[in-house]
């Protein structure tokens, strides 16, 4: 071929000049190194065939010549790999549009990229090939390998329209039709599928893959044994994925063919798709287990199935419910049938999982609504249900086991059959009940009031008149009262009730308040006489019995009294001793007075009564006319008891006993003393009094006239309008007329500002404010009263100065003010008092070393109250919790729940839960948030963290379901808990994250 150019070139241009020759020269050797260029590029030397072309390139003047190098170098550059070799081929096509290499390098191209697996490549160069260009056989083969490229890139429609074209050919049909066939079966189009793969059956070359695909097609046609016969017969491959997914098929098949047995065995050999399973998968082998009554498994195979919304996963979530059930898993079951009762999928699925939902709700308590709501919740949907009577059965006596009150009555109003009624008797009389615990003695006596009005149980009835009794005692409604507790002890069934064991105590306390001791002396007779009660309550009997005797002179029984509950010794023993003392010197043994008062302080070195007894007992020495060991009992209680209400009284009295004696000036030191000391004070007033006599006597009045000018609060020339005008509204206050006391009290301290009776005044307006409810208005009075020098309505005005500022929260000032009380507290009950809210009101300003310390010696006491010592465990709970102390808190925490009620019980239960799913005691931690659930439903904020708790536990327990599924009910019911929300929703994503690394169809958060 080299040769004929030559030739023909030599003819057309002849030998006639040099220039001619050195171009025929040149022209020789372009053409040698164009067929040397192309050997190399056949040799496939395409870097160096390129560099070759690209020389020959340079010299060339022929067009035929340019345009074949152009080809060349860029077919090298493609083969190469080069960055701009698409470029050169575009460039070439550009520069040579009549090349008859122009389809040829599209095809070469594209054939090239073929080759090397690159079918996105030969897409995009098979689609510029001018087809109608090809010879028969270049067709076919651009028909095929266009068509394999774009099934390899997954652009089925253009792969079938080319493969179609070849599929009758001999060389390229077979493994068209394969093609075909595949793109069919990936297509849902099983049946076309189906006819193409068999008529490649006979191909060896596709055996392996098809037996694989006809088991799978034979199954998604329904034709379960086929698939079953053509799986099995393929298991011997050594590929796992394959052994895998064949698995898959043969046990599916069985389980369509409900043979669950022969389907598990199969089902568990499947390893998943990337090794994860979808809730489907898991839906399978678990109702192959449920199926052969192996709960357990079913269970662990169920729950796994999370976030599922679908008629699979309904129905998965029902049998999950039923298996928790035949294993005993009632709060398990809860929530599986709640889960499937949401969905719509299957309504006969859901009613029956609404029926369960809710008949265990019943039984066990409902975590995210009141059960009477849930059931109430059944019968509006399900108004035809046949379980029409034995879901309002079951409602009826929800109201009551719920212990839902405040729900239920919601619930309840306007309901008029006689079941309601009766329910609605039962629950106004424990939502009463609550109330009265909470102190809301109102709202008690009405709910108690709307129990009587709905008067069906007898056993209700008599116990509502008994608690509507005692509400009225504690608003101070007496009679009304003493009218409900008699009425209540005529009731024919009284005597069964738990509250008749102590109706004369509680008769005989209503008298001693309206000051009827008689009546209360023979109630605490009787009641002591019925020897049912022990203890404290017994003890109490004794001192009120003593008292009610003491205050009618009858000071024989009282003694009598007093020594019985010295003997029971619960509580103020030293009180009854004290009065026994007292009682005694009434009697008229002033010598016996003496011995017991002195065996008193020596007993009783503790006692708030203590400087009483001091004081009682120096007076007592001056009746016996020893005036030394008066003088010296004085001396001892003012050096022992500087902030004693006596030490005024002290002082006054040393004084007297110095005046008696003609001692006048140690008189007067005395007196003047407690005229500098104690200003304002009656004992100032008598101490001014009687020191004006003895300077009178002395004859030194200019010296008594310039001391009492020296006293701001003493104006002589009005001392008798002073004493006049404060009678005059003392007598308005001890003849209960408020608004006239308030007015003339406040017309006093007008007139006389330091005048000689303002602390009293102060003190007693103070208290008509309070009686008549304007707390802010008798604060200024009772501060008064505080900030004056201690006298004897000290205690009472910091008593009620404190309360004041406790209803207002004024935590820094109630601590100042409660510290004092705790301090000069002279009643037991007040210093109580004082250390019960001190802890309080720590805890209120994070000081929970303090708050602790207080709850401390509140524990201390030797008989507190219960919901004294439930508040004082609590708070130690809490500051433990505050300050990192776990362990102190889980021991206060045990203690809380042996005494507490309502939220506070709540709270402690749900620590108890808390605490034992630190242990890693999962099963018993979800016993307690059941017990939460079941008792403590109605509050919301304990229920919705017990939830999370729970939900922990679960996981712990490897039980994704109940965990995912708790998490997200809270997060739905529960958002007005913004911190429990959030912790819910943290716990979920960790859970989902961990669960979808081997479940598919989990999408993370």
């Amino acid at each position: 071929m080299i040769f004929k150019n030559i030739i023909y070139f030599l003819l057309v241009v002849g030998f006639s000049t040099p220039v001619l020759a050195q171009q025929s020269a040149t022209y020789t050797n372009d053409l040698v190194d164009y067929q040397r260029a192309l050997s190399l590029y056949n040799n496939q030397q395409y870097r160096a065939s390129q560099t070759l072309f690209a020389k020959v390139k340079k010299t060339a003047k022929e067009d035929v010549l340019l345009s074949d190098c152009d080809y060349y170098i860029a077919n090298c550059a493609v083969r190469l790999n080069q960055q701009n070799a698409d470029k050169l081929v575009t460039d070439f096509v550009e520069n040579y549009p009549t090349s008859t290499k122009r389809n040829t390098a599209y095809v070469d191209v594209a054939d090239y990229y073929f080759a090397n697996g690159k079918y996105a490549y030969a897409r995009k160069w098979y689609d510029k090939v001018d087809d109608s260009a090809l010879n028969r056989n270049e067709l076919n083969k651009f028909y095929f390998n266009n068509g394999y490229s774009a099934f390899s890139t997954k652009q089925y429609d253009v792969a079938k329209k080319y493969l179609s074209r070849v599929e009758r050919t001999k060389e390229y049909g077979p493994q068209a039709k394969y093609y075909i066939g595949f793109m069919a079966y990936e297509g849902d189009d099983y049946n076309a599928a189906n006819a193409y793969f068999e008529q490649v059956n006979d191909q060896e070359r596709y055996k392996e893959k098809l037996s694989y695909y006809q088991a799978d097609l034979n199954f998604k046609l329904g034709k379960f044994e086929k698939a079953i016969e053509l799986a099995k017969a393929r298991l011997n491959t050594r590929d796992p994925n394959e052994i895998s997914e064949l698995s898959k098929i043969i046990g599916e098949s069985y389980f369509n063919l409900n043979q669950y047995a022969e389907a598990i065995p199969y089902l568990t050999k499947y390893k998943g798709k990337k090794g994860k399973w979808n809730n489907t998968d898991f839906y399978q082998l678990g109702y192959a287990y449920y199926k052969q009554g192996d709960y357990e498994k079913a269970i662990s195979e169920f729950n796994k199935i999370i976030g599922g919304n679908d008629a699979t996963a309904q129905n998965a979530y029902y049998h999950l419910g039923e298996s928790y059930i035949n294993s005993g898993k009632k709060q398990e079951a809860l929530n599986a049938f709640r889960n499937a009762s949401q969905m719509d999928f299957d309504l006969k699925i859901q009613e029956d999982a609404w029926l369960n939902y809710a008949k265990i709700s019943y039984e066990i308590g409902n975590p995210y609504q009141s059960v009477p709501q849930v059931l109430t919740s059944y019968l509006e949907k399900y108004a035809n249900s046949s379980y029409k009577n034995e879901v309002e059965t079951l409602l009826i006596d929800s109201y009551i086991t719920s212990k839902n009150y405040k729900e239920a009555l919601r619930l309840l109003e306007g309901k008029n059959s006689f079941e309601n009624k009766v329910a609605y008797q039962k629950v106004t009389f424990y939502r009463g009940l609550e109330l009265y615990n909470e102190n809301n003695f109102h709202e008690a006596a009405d709910l108690f009031n709307k129990s009587l009005k709905e008067s069906k149980d007898p056993k209700f009835t008599t116990r509502a008149i008994f608690w509507k009794a005692e509400s009225d005692y504690n608003q101070g409604n007496y009679g009304e009262a003493l009218i409900g507790f008699k009425q209540f002890q005529q009731q024919a069934s009284a005597a069964v009730t738990p509250e008749f064991e102590n109706i004369d105590y509680n008769i005989a306390y209503t008298y001693f308040k309206q000051k009827n001791y008689s009546k209360a002396i023979e109630h605490f007779n009787q009641f002591i006489k019925n020897k049912k009660a022990e203890g404290v309550r017994l003890n109490d009997a004794y001192l009120r019995l003593a008292d009610a005797n003491f205050v009618i002179s009858d000071y024989k029984n009282a003694i009598t009294a007093y020594e019985s509950a010295i003997k029971v010794g619960e509580i103020d023993a030293d009180y009854a001793f004290f009065q026994k003392a007292i009682s005694v010197g009434y009697l008229g043994s002033g010598s016996k007075k003496i011995s017991e008062l002195e065996q008193f302080i020596i007993k009783y070195p503790k006692s708030k009564l203590r400087d009483d007894a001091m004081y009682e007992l120096a007076n007592s020495y001056v009746k016996e006319n020893n005036s030394q060991k008066a003088l010296q009992m004085y001396d001892r209680l003012n050096a022992e008891y500087k902030m004693s209400s006596f030490v005024q009284k002290s002082l006054l009295r040393q004084g007297l006993v110095y005046y008696n004696n003609s001692n006048n000036e140690q008189a007067l030191i005395k007196f003047k003393k407690v005229a500098s000391d104690y200003g304002g004070t009656p004992e100032a007033a008598q101490a001014v009094s009687t020191a004006r006599l003895i300077y009178i006597d002395l004859g030194r009045v200019n010296e008594y006239a310039s001391w009492v000018k020296t006293l701001d609060y003493v104006d002589v020339t009005d001392a008798d309008l002073d004493n006049a005008t404060y009678e005059a509204a003392e007598k308005q206050y001890l003849d209960n007329n408020t608004d006239k006391a308030i007015t003339q009290f406040n017309g006093y301290l007008s007139q006389f500002a330091n005048g000689l009776h303002k602390l009293s005044a102060h003190f007693y307006l103070a208290k008509m404010y309070s009686k008549k409810g304007l707390s802010g208005n008798a604060a200024p009075h009772y501060k008064y009263v505080v900030e004056a020098s201690r006298n004897e309505f000290t205690e009472e005005a910091l008593l009620n100065l404190t309360q004041y500022h406790l209803v207002n929260k004024e935590w820094a000032t109630v601590v100042s003010l409660l510290k004092r009380l705790e301090e000069e507290a002279n009643f037991p009950q007040n210093v109580l008092f004082a250390q019960s809210n001190l802890m309080k009101a720590h805890y209120q300003l994070d000081n929970y070393n303090e708050a602790v310390a207080y709850a401390e010696k509140v524990l201390a006491h030797s008989k507190v109250d219960n919901k004294i010592k439930s508040d004082a465990n609590i708070i130690i709970a809490r500051s433990a919790m505050k300050t990192k102390n776990e362990e102190k808190a889980r021991k206060a925490y045990v203690e809380v729940e042996k005494t507490a009620t309502g939220e506070t019980a709540a709270e402690a239960l749900y620590f108890d839960a808390y605490f034992k799913n630190k242990d890693s005691k999962f099963e018993a931690s979800n016993i307690s948030v059941q017990k939460l659930a079941k008792d403590y439903s109605g509050y919301k904020y304990y229920s919705a963290k017990g939830l999370v708790l729970m939900a922990k536990n679960f996981y712990a327990l490897k039980d994704a379901f109940q965990a995912t599924y708790i998490l997200e009910s809270v997060m739905d019911n529960f958002k007005e808990f913004d911190e429990v929300v959030a912790e819910a929703k943290a716990e979920l994503g960790k859970i989902k994250a961990q669960e979808a690394k081997t479940n598919a169809s989990i999408r993370e958060e």
